[in-house]
């Protein structure tokens, strides 16, 4: 018993330890992303910014304040994270409560088509071109409604309804409950951890999805904050160039190409980061609820 007691009490250090490092590993770089924001340009071209801000300046998140279309970008981005979300919510209870249904008719047909658009899609050219005919491109709808049903997460959704106990539906339709009435009343107020775990899903989908953007945005002050993000990466150094007022000129003078992207790539972070603590403590039980049967 006491070679057991230390076998495990070494694997518990050894796991600390091994996850302790994958943390620093993880943390470290928004640290030094965080420290670079922060720095003045001289500082950073010079290469001597570590892990605290060298010669400390805020110059570069008052541009994000003051100047280019980031805080237009993650308007539009946080438009689309509560519309999708909400959209995503209601199509997968309204998807999933009729498929977690044992006598639902032809239910494995219809379980085994939505599992097909999972391994096979339409493309990216006839998708385009069907936003494209509906009139969606430039517009939010664009960035939403080809993604309306994730079904992956649907699929957790309705293994956790299968788990739930039928004789809560039964003792709702003997008191004569329509299905709707019961899925609001009785089976939607028992999905707080499933729901929790993939409207996350769904909000970090949304979040970073960047492609959709580059495709059905023409105009770039459609784009959402992850599209924009991206083409900074590519021509930050343009965008600074284009800003000729006398305020911004002001701040440009201490900030230069990497302390800009470096505030604004921290600040696209930053929403998720503040949400998924209030959510992580249902993500884990609503895994494991909805996974336990097939």
């Amino acid at each position: 018993m006491e070679k057991k007691k230390k076998g495990v009490s070494v694997f518990d250090v050894i796991l600390t330890i091994g996850l302790g490092i994958i943390c620093i590993t993880c943390v470290l770089p928004f640290i030094h992303l965080l420290a670079v924001s922060f720095s003045s340009s001289s500082a950073v071209a010079a290469g001597r910014v570590g892990f605290w801000p060298v010669e400390f300046t805020a110059a570069s998140y008052e541009y994000v304040i003051t100047g280019g279309r980031f805080l237009h970008a993650m308007g539009i981005s946080i438009e689309r994270v509560i519309l999708g979300t909400l959209l995503n919510i209601v199509l997968m209870v309204l998807t999933a409560y009729p498929l977690a249904k044992e006598d639902l008719p032809f239910r494995g047909i219809l379980s085994g088509f939505f599992v097909l658009t999972m391994l096979i899609g339409g493309g990216m050219i006839p998708t385009y071109l069907l936003v494209s005919g509906l009139g969606l491109k430039d517009t939010i709808w664009a960035l939403i409604l080809p993604g309306a049903l994730p079904v992956y997460n649907m699929i957790i959704l309705m293994n956790f309804i299968r788990g739930l106990p039928h004789e809560l539906e039964e003792a709702a339709w003997i008191d004569g409950a329509s299905p709707f009435r019961t899925l609001w009343s009785v089976i939607f107020p028992l999905l707080g951890p499933s729901l929790a775990t993939v409207g996350l899903f769904s909000m970090v989908g949304h979040w970073n999805d960047w492609f959709a953007g580059m495709i059905y945005m023409s105009d770039p002050m459609n784009y959402p904050l992850q599209t924009y993000l991206q083409t900074l990466l590519v021509d930050f150094e343009k965008l600074l160039q284009s800003d000729t007022t006398g305020n911004i000129q002001d701040i440009l003078s201490k900030m230069n190409a990497r302390t800009g992207r470096a505030a604004q790539l921290f600040l696209g972070a930053l929403p998720i980061m503040m949400v998924y603590p209030f959510l992580q403590r249902y993500f884990t039980k609503g895994l494991t609820l909805g996974s336990v049967k097939g």
